[in-house]
């Protein structure tokens, strides 16, 4: 969850523990129940990982880097979709025929703004920001994400200033929930 460093080495790190998890997941046969935690742990992670960025990473897109509007935007309307599809698997049992079909997109959509972020959006970042900034963000986004809620909430606010105020309640609902049910200790 927390990785250390400047926020694109954090992001990037978050990227890489998205990515194996999802190699673990294809991994498995269809059907076999390890599916669900897996499944939890990846939406726990990458949850915490977008409202960091909404909250954080796309206003300094915006502030710094030229065409940062348009940019930000499509980076959270990415988001969205991403989000839509890890609610409707929560709802999805692992057996389900439309299960991995759904699964593939999500891993799919992910793969695709992952390649966007580190190909695109950091870069640009990283030249229109000092050491110092980038540093900054990256503690922002670490306290953020320690916050941030751990399940898909599609409906939620997803830019400042209302998804900062509205996201630490939900992710103590949620992490509440997570500490009954067990969920993401797999």
């Amino acid at each position: 969850m927390g990785h250390g460093g400047n926020v694109i080495e954090e992001l990037m790190a978050d990227h890489r523990e998205v990515g194996q998890l999802f190699s673990r997941i294809e991994a498995l046969p269809t059907g076999d129940i390890s599916l669900r935690g897996l499944l939890d742990e990846v939406t726990i992670e990458l949850v915490r990982h977008s409202v960091a960025e909404e909250q954080y990473l796309y206003p300094a897109v915006r502030q710094h880097v030229e065409g940062g509007d348009a940019l930000a935007d499509k980076e959270i309307a990415e988001h969205a979709g991403i989000e839509k599809l890890m609610k409707k698997l929560e709802k999805m049992r692992v057996d389900d025929e439309e299960f991995h079909p759904t699964l593939q997109k999500l891993m799919d959509g992910v793969e695709a703004h992952v390649g966007d972020e580190e190909g695109q959006l950091f870069p640009r970042l990283q030249q229109a920001c000092t050491p110092d900034e980038l540093d900054e963000l990256g503690d922002k986004v670490r306290r953020a994400k320690a916050m941030a809620p751990t399940r898909p909430h599609p409906s939620a606010p997803d830019t400042p200033p209302a998804n900062k105020l509205l996201a630490p309640g939900a992710g103590l609902v949620d992490r509440v929930r997570d500490f009954v049910t067990g969920r993401g200790k797999s």
